[in-house]
Protein backbone atom coordinates (compact mmCIF):
# COMPACT_ATOMS: atom_id res chain seq x y z
CA UNK A 1 0.00 0.00 0.00
CA UNK A 2 1.62 3.37 -1.05
CA UNK A 3 2.24 6.18 1.59
CA UNK A 4 2.53 9.20 0.25
CA UNK A 5 3.24 10.99 3.09
CA UNK A 6 5.12 14.09 3.90
CA UNK A 7 8.55 12.92 4.33
CA UNK A 8 11.83 14.66 2.44
CA UNK A 9 11.06 17.03 0.16
CA UNK A 10 7.64 16.20 -0.28
CA UNK A 11 4.23 17.86 0.37
CA UNK A 12 1.14 16.00 0.45
CA UNK A 13 -2.70 17.43 -0.70
CA UNK A 14 -5.62 15.80 -1.16
CA UNK A 15 -8.45 16.02 -3.98
CA UNK A 16 -11.43 15.09 -4.35
CA UNK A 17 -13.65 15.64 -8.13
CA UNK A 18 -16.04 12.90 -8.52
CA UNK A 19 -14.89 9.01 -8.57
CA UNK A 20 -11.67 8.70 -7.53
CA UNK A 21 -10.21 6.43 -10.16
CA UNK A 22 -10.26 9.09 -13.07
CA UNK A 23 -9.03 11.93 -10.84
CA UNK A 24 -6.14 9.60 -9.80
CA UNK A 25 -5.04 8.86 -12.85
CA UNK A 26 -5.16 12.93 -13.70
CA UNK A 27 -2.85 13.55 -10.74
CA UNK A 28 -0.34 10.10 -11.13
CA UNK A 29 0.01 11.69 -14.92
CA UNK A 30 0.53 15.13 -13.44
CA UNK A 31 4.54 16.13 -13.69
CA UNK A 32 6.98 15.13 -11.15
CA UNK A 33 4.02 13.94 -8.95
CA UNK A 34 5.99 11.67 -6.24
CA UNK A 35 3.06 9.44 -6.19
CA UNK A 36 -0.46 9.06 -5.60
CA UNK A 37 -2.95 6.78 -3.40
CA UNK A 38 -7.08 7.04 -3.61
CA UNK A 39 -8.56 7.15 -0.01
CA UNK A 40 -11.95 8.59 2.01
CA UNK A 41 -11.69 11.65 3.80
CA UNK A 42 -13.87 14.17 5.81
CA UNK A 43 -16.07 12.01 6.92
CA UNK A 44 -17.48 10.98 10.73
CA UNK A 45 -16.42 7.12 11.25
CA UNK A 46 -13.14 5.62 11.37
CA UNK A 47 -11.48 3.20 8.59
CA UNK A 48 -14.64 3.41 6.41
CA UNK A 49 -14.84 0.60 3.91
CA UNK A 50 -15.98 1.19 -0.04
CA UNK A 51 -19.25 -0.17 0.29
CA UNK A 52 -19.97 1.89 3.96
CA UNK A 53 -18.89 5.42 1.90
CA UNK A 54 -21.02 4.51 -1.03
CA UNK A 55 -23.88 4.43 1.49
CA UNK A 56 -22.92 7.94 2.06
CA UNK A 57 -23.87 7.42 6.16
CA UNK A 58 -20.52 7.78 6.33
CA UNK A 59 -19.86 10.98 5.18
CA UNK A 60 -17.13 10.39 3.39
CA UNK A 61 -15.30 12.14 -0.02
CA UNK A 62 -13.91 9.86 -2.57
CA UNK A 63 -10.42 11.65 -3.08
CA UNK A 64 -6.95 11.29 -3.61
CA UNK A 65 -3.68 11.96 -1.67
CA UNK A 66 -0.62 13.58 -3.85
CA UNK A 67 3.19 13.89 -2.48
CA UNK A 68 4.66 16.35 -4.61
CA UNK A 69 7.93 18.25 -4.70
CA UNK A 70 6.86 21.93 -4.20
CA UNK A 71 11.07 22.58 -5.01
CA UNK A 72 9.74 21.46 -8.84
CA UNK A 73 5.80 21.44 -8.92
CA UNK A 74 4.11 24.66 -6.80
CA UNK A 75 0.75 24.10 -5.20
CA UNK A 76 -0.78 26.37 -7.54
CA UNK A 77 -0.28 23.85 -10.53
CA UNK A 78 -1.81 21.41 -8.47
CA UNK A 79 -4.75 23.26 -7.79
CA UNK A 80 -5.06 24.48 -11.75
CA UNK A 81 -5.43 20.87 -12.37
CA UNK A 82 -7.52 20.03 -9.45
CA UNK A 83 -10.13 23.17 -10.96
CA UNK A 84 -9.77 22.04 -14.49
CA UNK A 85 -9.89 18.16 -14.32
CA UNK A 86 -13.88 18.45 -13.27
CA UNK A 87 -17.23 20.71 -13.16
CA UNK A 88 -16.90 22.28 -9.45
CA UNK A 89 -20.08 23.77 -9.22
CA UNK A 90 -22.43 20.11 -9.37
CA UNK A 91 -23.05 20.25 -5.27
CA UNK A 92 -22.68 16.15 -4.19
CA UNK A 93 -22.07 14.72 -7.61
CA UNK A 94 -20.13 14.29 -10.86
CA UNK A 95 -21.74 13.75 -14.02
CA UNK A 96 -23.25 10.40 -13.69
CA UNK A 97 -22.35 9.73 -10.20
CA UNK A 98 -24.50 10.95 -7.46
CA UNK A 99 -23.87 11.33 -3.81
CA UNK A 100 -21.82 13.15 -0.97
CA UNK A 101 -19.04 10.37 -2.42
CA UNK A 102 -18.34 12.41 -5.19
CA UNK A 103 -18.55 16.09 -4.15
CA UNK A 104 -15.86 18.42 -5.24
CA UNK A 105 -13.19 18.89 -2.12
CA UNK A 106 -9.63 20.39 -1.47
CA UNK A 107 -8.50 19.12 1.66
CA UNK A 108 -4.97 20.67 2.84
CA UNK A 109 -2.06 19.88 5.29
CA UNK A 110 -1.11 23.34 5.89
CA UNK A 111 -2.76 26.62 6.79
CA UNK A 112 -0.44 27.78 3.83
CA UNK A 113 -2.21 25.48 1.40
CA UNK A 114 -5.61 26.55 2.62
CA UNK A 115 -5.03 30.11 1.97
CA UNK A 116 -3.94 29.92 -1.07
CA UNK A 117 -7.15 26.87 -2.18
CA UNK A 118 -9.70 29.85 -0.75
CA UNK A 119 -8.30 32.12 -2.91
CA UNK A 120 -7.81 30.34 -5.95
CA UNK A 121 -11.75 29.26 -5.47
CA UNK A 122 -12.47 33.11 -5.44
CA UNK A 123 -10.82 33.67 -8.99
CA UNK A 124 -11.80 30.33 -10.61
CA UNK A 125 -15.19 31.41 -9.60
CA UNK A 126 -14.99 34.62 -11.19
CA UNK A 127 -13.20 33.20 -14.33
CA UNK A 128 -16.09 30.92 -14.44
CA UNK A 129 -18.93 33.53 -14.50
CA UNK A 130 -16.55 35.48 -16.98
CA UNK A 131 -17.25 32.21 -19.44
CA UNK A 132 -20.86 32.98 -18.81
CA UNK A 133 -20.93 29.90 -16.13
CA UNK A 134 -24.11 30.80 -13.58
CA UNK A 135 -23.63 28.17 -11.26
CA UNK A 136 -21.52 29.04 -8.44
CA UNK A 137 -18.51 26.67 -7.24
CA UNK A 138 -19.88 24.08 -4.43
CA UNK A 139 -15.87 22.65 -3.64
CA UNK A 140 -15.54 21.74 -0.01
CA UNK A 141 -12.11 23.23 1.23
CA UNK A 142 -10.88 22.30 4.61
CA UNK A 143 -7.58 22.96 6.61
CA UNK A 144 -5.06 20.80 8.24
CA UNK A 145 -6.95 17.80 10.89
CA UNK A 146 -8.93 15.55 8.71
CA UNK A 147 -8.16 11.85 8.60
CA UNK A 148 -7.45 10.60 5.35
CA UNK A 149 -7.72 6.95 4.87
CA UNK A 150 -6.68 4.69 2.00
CA UNK A 151 -9.17 2.55 0.03
CA UNK A 152 -8.95 -0.65 -0.67
CA UNK A 153 -5.82 -2.32 -2.94
CA UNK A 154 -7.88 -2.71 -5.81
CA UNK A 155 -9.06 0.81 -6.36
CA UNK A 156 -5.48 2.41 -5.61
CA UNK A 157 -4.04 3.05 -9.85
CA UNK A 158 -7.44 1.27 -11.15
CA UNK A 159 -7.09 2.38 -14.38
CA UNK A 160 -3.87 1.32 -14.69
CA UNK A 161 -4.93 -2.42 -13.75
CA UNK A 162 -5.32 -4.84 -16.81
CA UNK A 163 -9.01 -5.72 -17.56
CA UNK A 164 -10.27 -2.59 -15.95
CA UNK A 165 -13.65 -0.87 -16.65
CA UNK A 166 -12.19 2.57 -18.46
CA UNK A 167 -14.85 4.82 -16.63
CA UNK A 168 -14.57 8.35 -15.58
CA UNK A 169 -17.68 10.67 -14.72
CA UNK A 170 -15.84 13.81 -14.87
CA UNK A 171 -16.66 16.75 -16.58
CA UNK A 172 -14.24 18.84 -17.03
CA UNK A 173 -15.84 22.90 -17.44
CA UNK A 174 -13.65 23.80 -20.48
CA UNK A 175 -12.42 26.76 -18.64
CA UNK A 176 -8.87 27.61 -17.87
CA UNK A 177 -7.50 29.14 -14.37
CA UNK A 178 -6.40 32.82 -15.25
CA UNK A 179 -2.73 32.56 -16.07
CA UNK A 180 -2.04 36.20 -14.04
CA UNK A 181 -3.29 33.92 -10.61
CA UNK A 182 -1.12 31.28 -11.43
CA UNK A 183 2.00 33.21 -12.21
CA UNK A 184 1.27 35.36 -8.76
CA UNK A 185 1.11 32.35 -6.73
CA UNK A 186 4.23 30.41 -8.06
CA UNK A 187 2.90 28.37 -10.88
CA UNK A 188 5.96 26.51 -12.80
CA UNK A 189 3.65 25.04 -15.89
CA UNK A 190 2.66 28.00 -18.14
CA UNK A 191 -0.22 28.42 -21.33
CA UNK A 192 1.45 25.90 -23.52
CA UNK A 193 1.41 22.96 -20.62
CA UNK A 194 -1.93 23.22 -20.33
CA UNK A 195 -3.22 23.83 -24.34
CA UNK A 196 -1.15 20.43 -24.79
CA UNK A 197 -1.76 18.59 -21.62
CA UNK A 198 -4.67 20.02 -20.19
CA UNK A 199 -7.93 18.09 -19.38
CA UNK A 200 -10.20 17.81 -21.31
CA UNK A 201 -13.81 15.43 -21.58
CA UNK A 202 -12.88 11.99 -21.15
CA UNK A 203 -9.44 13.27 -20.67
CA UNK A 204 -8.45 10.01 -18.28
CA UNK A 205 -9.59 7.65 -20.54
CA UNK A 206 -8.10 8.00 -23.86
CA UNK A 207 -4.66 9.08 -22.81
CA UNK A 208 -1.29 6.99 -21.89
CA UNK A 209 -0.70 5.87 -18.20
CA UNK A 210 3.02 6.93 -18.08
CA UNK A 211 3.47 10.20 -16.64
CA UNK A 212 3.80 13.44 -18.18
CA UNK A 213 8.24 13.96 -18.15
CA UNK A 214 8.87 17.36 -16.49
CA UNK A 215 10.85 18.57 -19.38
CA UNK A 216 8.50 18.37 -21.81
CA UNK A 217 5.99 19.40 -19.30
CA UNK A 218 7.79 22.77 -18.99
CA UNK A 219 9.13 23.72 -22.02
CA UNK A 220 5.49 22.81 -23.80
CA UNK A 221 4.93 25.91 -25.94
Amino acid sequence: MPTCSKDGNYEVATFAGGCFWGTEKGFWRFPNVHCTAVGYVAGYTKNPTYEEVCTGRSGHAECVRVAYDPSVISFADLLAMHWTCHDPTQGDRQGNDCGTQYRSGIYCSTESQLKTARASAETYGRALRDAGKKSAITTEIKGPGDAFYFAEDYHQQYLAKPGSRPYCSAEPTGVAMPAEWLKANGAKLGAGYWKNYGPRPGCTIGVPNEPIPIDKALSAA
